[in-house]
């Protein structure tokens, strides 16, 4: 039975409103994407963006949609980290097995290629129009160029809160009775800076790997675009001995990455305008319940769950949360009160796996990465899972290239951490670590 047409209006037209709209428009609806801001296909990309990582779960999204391959031709697979530890050569680190790969993707790119895909289904976009309230129970929004202004009124059959991490949508919801809600701001900022193509348009550090340059209370990443360049975030604490708020002049900036990014300062052109002209932006976890009201209001992505970027997963659950939306509109039809309950409590465990997940693979990234200890584990662990890979599936590889639920990886990630946190204290486990004593070690563990 097809589902009635209904008139949807989407807030918001970033990767997850867009992808959405694409989706519901599939069903053969009237979908309106409202966004406050002009179209991003007609602006300069501006910098405060963290490449994006499509891995498992994106790629689903988009197959289910028909449009995979479309978006696999702005992208670039990286199959491993490539580490830039002080004091030592550059080394490489597998993300999986042969042929799992991350895509870096650039998320201005992506953005304008999925509102073109969009408006080629028959969406429609209202851009430069902000939505200033929301009447939950009538599903209407009002929108006007200030708050003093004077308003519009329309009303739709069903909202889509696709605002990102400060929804308006989510905003008017929270002064609901029993409406739960947190965020956590993290003492870390980033900024983006760019390493340039060469002359002749290639790139100047490996491609296909996910550059990381480990210091410990901050880090500097990269991810590489089609054009040759690398985008770079520079993730550092706000305050402190070593901070963004320590970091006021030219000559400042300069003996800092001279002391701690020697490499870096060799090929990238304009570091230090970059680092003092892009701005320092924060990153917040942001968690909610419910996350729908009744059959008329849903929130989708950041609205309902907003994620530190550290598992590359924000953007991914995003995706997964329409996934799952589509699956529950093909299970109850046009029953959507039945498709926005179990979308909500499905869909709210992993939410909030994926957030723990994020904010201790920070620590794994600009702390443990470099230390040898750590270091040694996930080799004893490669092997074993390489041997055994019926009995040991890393719980990145979970996150990053399988669709079982994030809870899940969560919860055997665990597991796994406390039985090598065992295996890690056998005596000269250095000098063992690939030997049968220490294999067979694991599998009297997992079979206790």
């Amino acid at each position: 039975m097809p589902q009635k047409k209904k008139n949807i209006a989407i807030i918001g037209s970033g990767l997850v409103g867009s992808l959405l709209a694409i989706y519901l428009r599939k069903h053969g609806h009237d979908i309106t994407v409202f966004d406050r801001r002009p179209d991003i296909r007609n602006i300069k990309f501006s910098g405060r963006s963290i490449n994006l990582a499509m891995s498992n779960r994106g790629w689903t999204a988009l197959r289910a949609v028909g449009i995979e391959e479309e978006i696999k031709k702005i992208g670039i697979p990286l199959d491993k980290r490539a580490m830039h530890v002080v004091g030592q050569p550059e080394y490489y680190q597998k993300y999986g097995k042969e042929g799992e790969a991350i895509w870096s993707i650039s998320r201005g790119v992506l953005n304008k290629k999925m509102i073109d895909l969009a408006e080629h289904a028959g969406v429609n976009f209202r851009f430069n129009e902000k939505v200033w309230d929301v009447d939950l129970p009538e599903a209407k929004i009002f929108t006007g160029e200030t708050e003093k202004s004077e308003w519009k009124e329309y009303r739709y059959d069903i909202i889509f809160g696709c605002d990102g991490a400060f929804s308006r949508v989510r905003h008017k919801m929270q002064r609901r009775s029993r409406f739960d809600y947190s965020q956590d701001f993290i003492d870390v900022g980033y900024k983006e800076l760019t390493i340039p193509a060469n002359e002749d348009g290639s790139h100047k550090l490996d491609k296909n790997s996910f550059h990381i340059w480990p210091r410990g209370k901050f880090m500097l990443i990269a991810m590489p675009n089609l054009d040759g360049s690398f985008t770079c975030t520079l993730f550092m604490p706000f305050e402190g001995d070593v901070s963004f708020e320590n970091i006021k002049t030219k000559p400042q900036a300069q003996k800092f990455f001279a002391t701690y990014f020697p490499n870096v300062m060799q090929v990238m052109d304009d570091l230090l305008e970059d680092f003092f002209k892009n701005p320092t932006s924060a990153m917040v976890t942001m968690k909610c319940y419910p996350w729908t009201y009744w059959d008329k209001v849903a929130l989708v992505g950041d609205s309902a769950h907003a994620i530190v970027p550290f598992y590359g997963q924000g953007m991914n659950a995003g995706f997964e949360d329409i996934f799952v939306l589509n699956q529950l509109i093909e299970k109850h039809q046009n029953d959507w009160e039945a498709i926005f309950g179990e979308y909500q409590v499905s869909r709210k465990p992993n939410a909030d796996a994926i957030a723990e997940l994020s904010y201790r693979n920070f620590m794994e990234m600009s702390s443990k990465t470099a230390d040898p200890k750590f270091l040694l584990q996930k080799k004893i662990e490669k092997r074993f899972a390489q041997k055994y890979p019926e009995k040991w599936i890393p719980a990145y590889s979970r996150v990053t290239f399988s669709n079982r639920p994030y809870a899940e990886a969560l919860a055997l990630g665990d597991a796994q951490e406390e039985l090598m946190q065992k295996v890690m204290q056998l005596p000269n486990i250095e000098r063992l670590w690939d030997s049968s004593e220490v294999e067979n070690k694991i599998l009297s563990l997992l079979a206790e």
